[in-house]
């Protein structure tokens, strides 16, 4: 099978984006800097505002991964924004959206002092874990529409 990854991170149905927030059961309410289907970033909300403790535990518990959590605040956590895989470059462009937290797959040195001047939680939930959701619903769709089988084989990754 030939695969393209990036869009795959933000395909409107089947994208990682999309599915991990179906997944943690987070409102989509738009794309940063495009629409959905098209923007790397998504804007939600959480369904009731929660700690940055619960929703790393709600992360931890849908990724089978406990997430990095570098507090930016102690408020609690309603709007968010996210984006799968390796995205911590986007840190002051989501700080500057007014979002309380955002999670993405992997950090880097400068994202810890940037979410800490930027008042921004930030969540490191790990690249695999959180862009694995997108190639299994791409799977089942293509599964259904060719009546072909497929099988994710999911090999931890630890970062």
């Amino acid at each position: 099978m030939l695969a393209y990854h990036l869009p795959l991170d933000a395909h409107a149905k089947y994208g990682n984006n999309v599915q991990l927030a179906n997944k943690m059961g987070w409102k989509i309410c738009s794309g940063m800097n495009g629409e959905i289907g098209e923007a790397l970033v998504l804007l939600g909300e959480l369904d009731r505002p929660m700690t940055a403790e619960q929703l790393s535990q709600q992360l931890g518990k849908v990724l089978n991964r406990q997430p990095l959590h570098i507090a930016g605040h102690n408020r609690e956590i309603k709007r968010i924004a996210w984006c799968t895989g390796a995205a911590q470059s986007y840190i002051e462009e989501v700080a500057a959206s007014g979002v309380d937290a955002f999670i993405s797959g992997e950090i880097s040195e400068q994202t810890v002092h940037l979410a800490r001047e930027l008042g921004l939680d930030y969540f490191a939930a790990g690249h695999h874990a959180t862009e694995s959701y997108g190639v299994q619903a791409l799977g089942e769709h293509l599964a259904e529409h060719f009546s072909i089988e497929h099988q994710f084989i999911d090999i931890y990754n630890p970062v």
